[in-house]
């Protein structure tokens, strides 16, 4: 217990380790507030904001109180990177938001549409002409948490599929199902299967 509260150890071992940790913290709030603010969520991200920029505060007080200490530097700059990976990885957890989904495929989609929308997905489908002649066009408005299961469908009707996925900041009308628990325990079942 001596050794802890040692001013050595103080000094280069724990308080590197609180800025690192608020470094982690501060910038993983911060890219979530950047999604959500990208996707128009006026509520949260600004709840995020005041979060991140006190927890900041307390982080670059503690470097300028000790600027000759290298560890600290170190500290809040390998912090930095980790938060940015964090943020990114609960962002693509939490899947928050809509996406649009566009297949392109050279086959008939007729099969893949049926099922899509037997499973209450709304599907628009136009015919166009692509650079090697006739295609079908689909579109698609989701909820982000639903995709894999849209992906795994349109792998399995149109294997040679070609599709994008972009982020939707604003939708109004359409349909959409009301809640997302019946597509994670469907990609849940389809994958236990598949490992099988």
């Amino acid at each position: 217990m001596n050794d802890f509260i040692n001013p050595t150890v103080v000094t280069w071992v724990v308080i590197p380790l609180l800025i690192c940790l608020a470094r982690i913290i501060d910038v993983s709030l911060g890219t979530l507030r950047i999604i959500l603010v990208a996707r128009g969520q006026k509520v949260v991200a600004p709840i995020l904001g005041f979060f991140e920029v006190l927890i900041w505060l307390l982080a670059i007080g503690q470097v300028m109180q000790n600027l000759t200490n290298i560890a600290n530097y170190l500290a809040y700059a390998l912090g930095f990177a980790i938060g940015n990976f964090i943020g990114i990885f609960l962002e693509e957890k939490l899947a928050i938001g809509k996406i649009i989904v566009r297949v392109v495929t050279h086959h008939d989609a007729s099969e893949l549409v049926t099922f899509l929308r037997n499973n209450h997905f709304s599907v628009t489908m136009v015919n166009a002409e692509g650079s090697t002649g006739l295609v079908h066009l689909l579109f698609s408005v989701i909820r982000r948490s639903q995709l894999p299961f849209m992906a795994i469908h349109i792998k399995r009707f149109n294997p040679k599929a070609f599709y994008t996925v972009e982020d939707v900041r604003f939708v109004s009308g359409g349909v959409f199902t009301v809640t997302d628990t019946r597509w994670r325990s469907k990609f849940s079942t389809l994958v236990r299967v598949k490992k099988k």
